[in-house]
């Protein structure tokens, strides 16, 4: 049954207990009700214990706004049991005194709540969670972030050293991942999804004592290596120059690793609160029990007195509870799927696929559950696939370019010996066709680096060396390496740039400067274009352009010129040549460099390429070129 039609039966039927109860009621209008509205007084007494139980708990968990509510409800369930003690207004209606024979049953109900009443306030008064494992956990994942970050640096300053610290290596790098671990497995057990994170929490503790040790030089004979698959070993010294963060290291790991063993022993909840709760919950079934002695009592005394019609509203105000209670149940059950569909989600924003929620209704809310499932499973196959995928072309680009570069070297070396003559002299048409040879490998191998340089880029390992330089050197040099190209065609390059120092890889500047005037050679007829490079310093950064003459091209397809393997004009690409990778790698050279590549271009009026490169930045460094 759908959630909708099960709220429109449960309505009905709290609707038609609600006009029969009415009904009675009037039937009733002439007897005596006191005793009645007594009894739903001590009903609701227990009701209101009920409550004051979570508030109780509430104002320890530190929700203070609760503690009015709190005294409230207390000082009603003393009015209320004093009113069916001695008489008086109830809800509107005027209570008689107890029956005589229900006094010992009723200071049954009123001992047991004093006592109920003494809990609750002590529970009021005691703090829900452990101070000292409240503290260790927050300073813990306070720390931990330095931790990973302390630790991730290490690793990439072991990396600089040669092979003899390969073991150094391997610890540094499992160091990072015992601190990601180890901030992992706090939060849970700060959300008190803990489960057995406490047990991880001892290992990765231990295992990260054991590695930080060995790269210290410390002895590890007083540690049970062996219970994390380790072994006691001595390491050669770490350079000074490299320990910085290990130096930075130990007292970090000094100061976590007293409030991890302090988690490692202790639970987040307060066994003071624990114990308190357990017996503030004693005394309330205890009441309880005493409110229903009470109850059972005084339906005995109605129906010693023949009172049929008071038997039947007892009758219906326990119907009434139950089907209230069976309300809650019913839309908790219904209901109860959607946290365990939050927390699914949470897991699959985080990149967590594939984990299915059990639930076997077939309400709106079984629908959503079973949609769920199909699509987590559909993610996680279509991540696997994109995965395979991924490693498929890595494996075919590496392969490819390892076997077309192999053959060129050799290539290269003898059109180089049969063009000098050295294996004897060559005719004008022998020279011309080894020339083609020489050629041909060379534009050949200019694609393989162009793929060699992508494949770098998409796995963000293009390395770059910056230094202070001025730029017109770097541009002066790529001019010149493009003008004996450019003279073959008759287009003339000039230029207008001045002398300013910036922090740059000229090699990589040089190489996007190159690119741009070999796709302008392209884009212009022979024997009747030019190329002009031009140069703007501005305050915070220094703009390079690139005009030519040529064709120019279409609106609508440039802002794909800097995707991978875009092409303006396959057939003309063909006849000159290129692999379409050109200005993909330029745009993540300049990306590096925190600038900005653009172009301009109207057909039939040339086009011009723009890039920018800011003035600010470090000295000398190598940075990794990420994926654009």
């Amino acid at each position: 049954m759908k959630i909708v039609s099960k709220a429109y039966v449960l309505i009905a039927i709290l609707i038609v207990a609600a006009v029969f109860n009415l009904f009675l009621l009037y039937q009733d209008d002439k007897s005596d009700t006191s005793q009645s509205y007594s009894i739903i007084g001590a009903g609701d007494v227990k009701v209101k214990a009920e409550a004051i139980s979570g508030l109780a708990t509430s104002v320890a968990n530190g929700i203070l706004e609760d503690k009015e509510k709190l005294g409230k409800e207390i000082a009603e369930v003393q009015s209320t049991l004093a009113t069916i003690r001695n008489g008086g207004e109830f809800k509107g209606q005027t209570l008689g005194t107890i029956p005589t024979s229900l006094i010992t049953d009723y200071n049954a109900v009123l001992s047991s709540w004093e006592s109920y009443k003494s809990k609750v306030l002590t529970v009021e008064e005691t703090s829900v969670f452990d101070l000292e494992a409240t503290n260790a956990m927050n300073y813990v994942l306070q720390k931990n972030q330095e931790l990973v970050l302390v630790t991730d640096k290490l690793s990439k300053d072991l990396d600089k050293l040669d092979r003899d610290y390969n073991p150094h290596k391997l610890i540094a790098k499992d160091l990072a991942e015992c601190a990601k671990i180890i901030g992992q497995q706090s939060l849970l057990i700060s959300i008190g999804e803990g489960g057995n994170a406490q047990e991880i929490l001892e290992e990765k503790n231990l295992q990260f004592e054991i590695g930080l040790r060995k790269l210290l030089q410390s002895s590890t004979s007083d540690l049970d290596v062996e219970k994390v698959g380790k072994t006691h070993e001595e390491l050669i010294t770490i350079p000074r120059e490299n320990s910085e963060e290990l130096r930075d290291l130990d007292p970090l790991w000094e100061s976590i690793k007293v409030k991890i063993e302090i988690l490692q022993e202790r639970t987040l909840l307060s066994p003071e609160f624990n114990s308190a709760k357990n017996e503030m919950d004693n005394e309330k079934n205890i009441l309880f029990d005493n409110i229903d002695k009470l109850l059972n009592s005084w339906n005995v005394e109605l129906t010693s007195q023949g009172s049929e019609e008071q038997m039947v509203i007892q009758i219906l105000l326990g119907v009434d509870i139950a089907i209230f209670f069976l309300v809650l149940f019913v839309i908790r059950q219904s209901l109860s799927p959607l946290d365990s569909i939050s927390k699914a989600l949470s897991k699959v924003k985080e990149g967590v696929y594939g984990e299915k929620i059990e639930y076997s209704g077939t309400d709106e809310v079984g629908q959503l559950v079973a949609n769920f499932n199909i699509m987590s499973d559909t993610i996680k196959e279509k991540e696997e696939e994109a995965k395979k995928t991924d490693i498929a072309k890595d494996e075919f680009l590496a392969m490819i370019t390892h076997e077309l570069k192999t053959p060129l070297v050799p290539i290269q070396g003898y059109s180089d010996i049969l063009l000098n003559e050295h294996l004897g002299k060559l005719t004008d048409a022998q020279k011309e066709r080894i020339g083609i040879i020489k050629s041909s490998s060379e534009t050949l191998l200019s694609i393989i680096s162009d793929l060699l340089d992508a494949q770098k880029l998409d796995l963000g390992q293009l390395r770059m060396v910056k230094q202070k330089t001025d730029i017109k050197n770097t541009i002066t040099k790529a001019i010149e390496t493009m003008k004996p190209e450019a003279e073959s065609h008759n287009i003339e390059i000039t230029s207008n740039v001045q002398s300013v120092i910036l922090n740059h890889d000229s090699e990589r500047i040089g190489q996007v400067i190159t690119n741009m005037i070999k796709n302008s050679i392209i884009a212009i007829d022979p024997n009747s274009g030019k190329i002009d490079i031009s140069m703007e310093d501005y305050p915070s950064e220094v703009k390079i352009s690139v005009k030519d003459s040529g064709i120019g091209i279409p609106e609508d397809k440039q802002k794909n010129l800097f995707k991978k393997f875009y092409q303006v004009d396959a057939s003309l690409t063909r006849e000159t040549g290129g692999s379409g990778l050109g200005l993909a790698i330029c745009k993540g050279i300049i990306d590096n460099h925190r600038g900005k590549i653009t172009v301009h271009s109207i057909p039939n009026q040339g086009a011009t390429f723009s890039f920018t490169i800011p003035k600010e930045g470090s000295d000398n460094t190598k940075t990794p070129l990420k994926s654009a």
